[in-house]
């Protein structure tokens, strides 16, 4: 994961969104701005997709606590979204309920092993968020 948030930035910049450092699911480029800092940041993350829409998921590697560009994206859901042929401005909001049970299915599609990072969280629901074009 390390690695990851180190390369992917500049690879995903460089490339328009087309290439990433895991071939073997979907990686975008988030820029959100801090919630405290109210800085800009850069924040590669595997993602899911619903029609036009875009599916994050907060799942911080199964950590007890949520991711902070999550907290960000609360604050301000207002965030820009690099990846292939869906870049562009986008607004988050969280998922609750059936909407949430429903993607949960999709981003386990796209990767399996947020199941195992849902057991590690300490019973953090892992909350996901869905990015509409701005």
């Amino acid at each position: 994961m390390n690695v990851t948030t180190k390369i992917d930035p500049w690879l995903l910049r460089t490339t328009n969104g087309r290439f990433s450092s895991m071939p073997e699911a979907p990686v975008l480029l988030l820029k959100h701005t801090g919630a405290k800092s109210g800085q800009t940041s850069e924040t590669p993350l595997v993602y899911a997709t619903d029609g036009d829409d875009i599916i994050l998921i907060a799942s911080y590697g199964g950590s007890p606590n949520n991711p902070a560009w999550y907290h960000n994206l609360k604050a301000t859901p207002e965030c820009e979204v690099v990846v292939k042929d869906r870049s562009g401005p986008y607004v988050a909001r969280e998922l609750a309920g059936e909407e949430r049970s429903a993607m949960w299915e999709s981003a386990l599609d796209v990767y399996g092993g947020y199941e195992v990072y849902q057991d590690r969280t300490d019973g953090r629901l892992i909350p996901l968020l869905r990015l509409e074009r701005a």
